[in-house]
């Protein structure tokens, strides 16, 4: 992956702060999405860029078949472990989300939580309902903190400016209208979205490793400017929000039922 400057960006080489600090989809995520009607125990179900695993874990939480999928060795490590630690039964692979490897139609539930911006859109589309059993379902979801005006997450994303110049991810807030484009777009059935807003806390400790693993400073930056924007990040914390922290973070979730058109060659 890359981004506007064309640099790489891996989150392998962040997957240590990732594991520890990045929080993972809450719980009442997961409710929802059972009491929806849009998963349920027994789905075969593959999550693209998986990451560490938090949606493929609590799939597999909930009694889903499930696999995960990442380009990311180290970061399906971490994943592989938390799974074993939890006693979970999840299938990690190294892969792609437009090239995948899986069979046709071999899957009830395909999601991608806080990655689909990363993948080329419309393969990754064409590649979902290859793999898409008839009747499948797709699921875009992200779990974002909200960066306010005068927070600490909106002070924070001003100081990733500073040592991150042209960073074009901030100011995000975590509302992705283009993910419901898209799948209308493709025509699929049934799309729907919906958004809520929770509150995360953070110690001074976990908010720095939080904002280590992320696109603009971690996955981007070497590690002496990662060093250098840590200590400038504790000192801003420590100056103007002393004590522990409560960071708004927004789930946003965009769902659609597999398209059956002509123009599909995998759909019926």
């Amino acid at each position: 992956m890359r981004d506007h400057k064309n640099r790489v960006i891996d989150f392998g080489g962040t997957a240590d702060d990732y594991d520890r600090f990045r929080p993972g989809f809450p719980e009442s995520f997961f409710d929802r999405l059972a009491e929806d009607g849009w998963i349920g125990a027994g789905d075969r179900a593959l999550d693209l860029g998986t990451g560490t695993g938090s949606l493929a874990l609590g799939f597999a939480a909930r009694g889903l078949a499930t696999t995960g999928l990442d380009i990311a060795p180290s970061l399906l490590g971490v994943a592989r472990r938390a799974a074993q630690e939890r006693g979970l039964s999840v299938r990690f692979v190294e892969g792609r989300a437009e090239a995948t490897d899986q069979e046709d139609a071999s899957f009830d539930l395909v999601s991608a939580g806080q990655c689909w911006w990363w993948f080329d859109s419309d393969a990754a589309i064409k590649e979902t309902i290859r793999i898409l059993a008839p009747g499948g379902r797709l699921l875009i979801c992200s779990f974002t903190y909200v960066p306010l005006a005068g927070s600490v997450a909106g002070r924070t994303e001003e100081m990733v400016l500073e040592h991150n110049p042209g960073w074009n991810m901030a100011a995000w807030r975590g509302v992705y209208p283009e993910h419901v484009e898209a799948l209308d777009r493709d025509g699929f059935q049934q799309v729907e979205s919906y958004s809520y807003v929770v509150d995360v806390p953070f110690s001074h400790e976990a908010w720095r490793g939080r904002v280590r693993a992320s696109n603009g400073v971690g996955a981007t930056m070497n590690v002496a400017d990662v060093r250098r924007f840590d200590a400038d990040l504790g000192d801003l914390l420590s100056r103007e929000f002393p004590g522990d922290l409560t960071v708004p973070h927004r789930v946003f979730a965009t769902s659609g039922i597999r398209p059956r058109r002509s123009d599909h060659p995998a759909t019926v």
